[in-house]
């Protein structure tokens, strides 16, 4: 039987693909826009990238680093560059569009993963989830008794494909420019 939630997980990616072709059907971006939305989506992946460089999957509870602001910092990173590329394509309906995907699959993949992370780690998880917000950050990093996590590493944010953010929105620029200059 399978995990409530588990189809958003295993398929999100995947199934963003249409997404992003009807975002790149209704863009009308311009160079400007484009730059714009490269300017936010950079900081998005800066987020990302520094949130990856924390995280151990599957290995231990990463309360450090962005962990303690927000126990969701690769998704409010995804978010930024969801911002980005939002901006970059210039279009209330593409934007619509990456707001629904984005709202849709990552509330329900966030949830997946609290319930995951209880069963992991129990008291500890709890303890985490009532000091540090789901997905706003908060002004302060949490003060945590057991901060003995992992700090930054190249390794960890190389282990962790966090390159493949970067290439994808880079695709995302190339193709809004390319059809910003076949239309006419």
């Amino acid at each position: 039987m399978s995990v409530p939630g588990s189809f958003f997980v295993r398929w999100r990616v995947r199934l963003g693909y249409p997404f992003a072709v009807a975002v790149l059907w209704f863009s009308r971006s311009t160079p400007r826009s484009v730059l714009i939305g490269s300017i936010v989506g950079v900081l998005g992946l800066i987020v990302r990238a520094y949130a990856a460089g924390y995280l151990h999957k599957q290995e231990v509870l990463t309360i450090t680093g962005p962990y303690a602001y927000t126990r969701n910092p690769l998704y409010l990173g995804s978010a930024i560059l969801a911002l980005g590329a939002g901006i970059a394509v210039w279009s209330w309906i593409s934007g619509v569009i990456l707001l629904f995907y984005f709202a849709l699959f990552y509330s329900i993949v966030m949830r997946r993963e609290e319930k995951e992370l209880l069963a992991r780690h129990g008291a500890k998880f709890e303890e985490y989830a009532r000091a540090v917000p789901l997905f706003f950050p908060r002004f302060t990093a949490a003060d945590l008794a057991a901060q003995t996590a992992p700090s930054f590493s190249i390794a960890q944010y190389k282990k962790n494909h966090e390159w493949q953010a970067a290439v994808g929105f880079l695709l995302l620029l190339a193709a809004l420019l390319a059809i910003w200059r076949l239309r006419p």
